[in-house]
């Protein structure tokens, strides 16, 4: 994944142009979730692709944490109106995980799935490419339980709700499928810079 950074804060005008529409910058990391924090110990934690209800690959964490490490770091959005510039994240690019399976994506789409029974759709060609990981550690340090530790789905070009905390696996589908999000009116897709918030927009 293609790595970004800057020293101190950016300049007013820099600032606008890394600012997508309708969004205000933050230096905090908000917290929303729709109920209890889950405790997810790595213990217990398998990652999992699957093709409808058919397991792909699956992972213990200690073989997960294993695989070939990537590093980004950039600005993510969030569709309640903050962005946050210059996080930084590690974990296992979505080309990996496909590479360590030993298989090429299925189908077009996927359903990610959390701990918490939460889901959110997201095109594969969203996720190949350098563009999107498993990410489990934040600022270098593991990503802690209320920012969806121990691991969670890094999709930074579109809006956060789409980078799933607690992920457990990715599950290809035949169309694409609403999740928890979408089913309740917000968009299918969910770029920052189209405003993509609700469907319609």
């Amino acid at each position: 994944m293609a790595t970004r950074g800057f020293t101190g804060r950016p300049p007013a005008a820099a600032i606008r142009e890394r600012l997508p529409p309708g969004q205000y910058l933050t230096d905090d990391f908000p917290v929303l979730q729709l109920g209890p924090t889950p405790r997810v110990s790595t213990e217990g934690w398998r990652f999992t692709l699957r093709q409808g209800s058919r397991p792909l690959a699956s992972w213990t964490w200690e073989e997960f944490v294993q695989l070939p490490r990537t590093r980004w770091s950039g600005d993510i959005h969030c569709v309640t109106k903050w962005s946050k510039f210059d996080t930084a994240w590690e974990g296992v690019s979505f080309d990996d995980i496909l590479a360590a399976a030993g298989l090429e994506a299925p189908t077009g789409f996927l359903l990610a799935e959390s701990h918490d029974d939460y889901t959110t759709n997201v095109p594969v060609a969203d996720l190949t490419g350098g563009k999107a990981m498993v990410a489990t550690h934040y600022d270098g340090k593991p990503i802690p339980p209320d920012h969806g530790g121990p691991a969670r789905l890094l999709v930074p070009h579109l809006y956060f709700w789409k980078s799933a905390k607690w992920v457990k696996g990715l599950r290809f589908t035949e169309r694409d499928e609403a999740g928890f999000w979408e089913l309740r009116g917000y968009h299918m897709y969910g770029d920052p810079w189209r405003e993509q918030r609700f469907s319609g927009d």
